[in-house]
C-alpha cells in the first residue's frame, strides 16, 4: 500500500471542522502544529501590537486513494479555492512508513476495498 503525507495550512478558528470532514472521509489521527502566516503584506498595528493570523497545520498520513478523497473534501467544506481563505493544502508522497497504528491500517484497508 503506498502512503502519502496529506498537509494543510488552515486558519486555527477551522481546525475542528477540518479534522471533523476528514474523519468523516475515513482519515484517522492527525498531527496538529500551531504556527503564525507572515505574508508580504505588512501586518496590521493597533496600538503597537501587532496582528498576525494564527493557522494550524495538519499532517495526515494516509493512503494515495484516501488522501485524494480526503483533499477534495477538505478543499470544498475550507472553501480553499477562494483567494481570501488564504489556506493551503497539498500531499507529499511517502516511500517508506514506520510506525502506523495496526488498526488505523485496518481501517485503511476496509476502507480502500469498499471504494474498489
Amino acid at each position: 500500500m503506498k502512503f502519502t503525507a496529506l498537509v494543510a495550512f488552515i486558519k486555527s478558528e477551522e481546525e475542528e471542522e477540518a479534522i471533523k470532514v476528514a474523519k468523516e472521509e475515513g482519515a484517522g489521527s492527525v498531527t496538529i502544529i500551531s504556527g503564525k502566516t507572515i505574508g508580504l503584506e505588512e501586518k496590521k498595528i493597533f496600538f503597537g501590537l501587532t496582528l498576525e493570523e494564527n493557522v494550524s497545520i495538519l499532517i495526515f498520513i494516509l493512503p494515495i486513494r484516501l488522501s485524494r478523497k480526503v483533499m477534495r473534501s477538505l478543499r470544498s467544506s475550507l472553501d480553499l479555492d477562494n483567494i481570501e481563505n488564504r489556506g493551503l493544502i497539498f500531499s507529499i508522497p511517502l516511500s517508506h512508513v514506520a510506525g502506523l497504528d495496526f488498526k488505523e491500517l485496518q481501517n485503511f484497508e476496509d476502507n480502500i476495498k469498499t471504494m474498489l
